[in-house]
């Protein structure tokens, strides 16, 4: 009997105005995909990124151009070859480890060989903006252990040390969406040094990379849009000194696994991330958030409102998700 296929376009408002160097943002598009067989649905979410040359549109089409084989029961393994990486086969990954879960009645955690999933800690994000109202935000945000701060544009060095003053005791992760350059990067990073910053991400334009090489690392230096899958890390080697790994990029829990073990065994340390979704992206990328350094989940948290059921999440520690929503 062939599966079942379908995908949903949602749409989530997002409390206020999510803003990163390349703009901003007040809602949440995601593209769900359901694969069942026999009563037993599995799900997975992803969240289309201009940045990658993705749309709502180009993802159902990717989905749609592989509907025959999904629907005839291909495996996640050869869902590597079948599907490139990135959003669409995001989803229909995570939809096949959601399925199998609920068909074999054993949890995905299992499935994957790690340890049951313990709650987490995320990071809270801030978005990019005047100083003072960075710092408020921040402030309001000061009883929380991580922040990750969106920089990326001119006087960063202002917005590093307003926030900084303002959460004095929360480690900071510093993203500037590749909105840095050869002209600024090394006065930055050594503010964001001085500044007690833990973690600068992705400050260059990918592309630009090699640049880092020369350069000091007074603060570690992590990858975001310069590394997506395992076949990525080779050439960051010496580079960067950490990869985040979202599940957007890489193109599913499958290869995310992969990634994450790959980048071990370099030496990167290990930061998983996020597109802001609902908690049906989050729960998946759980199980690689299980030993990473640095969590960034806080999707949720920055909708107005989340799907039904959701993930917990108390103040920033995140707890693993119940089989009805994902695993």
């Amino acid at each position: 009997m062939p599966r079942e296929l379908k995908t949903e376009v949602e749409r989530y408002p997002i409390a206020g105005t999510f803003t990163i160097s390349r703009g901003s943002k007040t809602e949440a598009e995601v593209v769900v995909c359901s694969i069942g067989e026999g009563g037993r649905i599995g799900r997975g979410e992803c969240v289309p990124y201009r940045r990658y040359g993705e749309s709502i549109d180009s993802v159902r089409d990717a989905i749609e151009a592989a509907a025959a084989d999904i629907r005839n029961g291909i495996g996640r393994e050869a869902l590597l070859d079948a599907m490139k990486p990135g959003a669409a086969r995001n989803a229909v990954d995570c939809a096949l480890w959601d399925f199998e879960a609920k068909r074999s009645g054993q949890r995905a955690h299992l499935t994957a060989g790690v340890a049951a999933p313990r709650r987490v800690t995320t990071a809270m994000t801030i978005s990019l903006g005047m100083p003072e109202a960075m710092a408020a935000a921040a402030r309001a945000n000061a009883s929380r252990p991580l922040l990750k701060v969106k920089v990326g544009s001119d006087g960063d060095i202002a917005r590093i040390r307003a926030v900084a003053e303002a959460a004095p005791s929360s480690r900071i992760i510093l993203d500037a969406n590749e909105g840095w350059s050869e002209a600024d990067i090394v006065q930055n990073l050594q503010a964001a040094a001085e500044l007690g910053i833990a973690l600068v991400e992705q400050p260059l334009p990918e592309g630009k990379d090699a640049f880092l090489r020369d350069i000091p690392h007074p603060v570690p230096i992590c990858a975001d849009e310069s590394v997506h899958t395992a076949s990525d890390l080779d050439r960051l080697v010496g580079l960067y000194d950490a990869v985040n790994i979202k599940l957007d990029k890489a193109g599913g829990l499958t290869a995310a696994l992969k990634l994450r073990d790959r980048a071990h065994e370099l030496g990167f340390g290990v930061m998983i991330g996020c597109m802001v979704g609902t908690s049906l992206a989050m729960a998946p990328a759980l199980l690689v958030a299980q030993d990473a350094e640095f969590v960034d989940l806080d999707g949720p948290l920055l909708l107005a409102r989340d799907r039904e059921p959701g993930l917990v999440y108390e103040g920033s520690l995140i707890s693993p998700p119940a089989p009805a929503l994902w695993g």
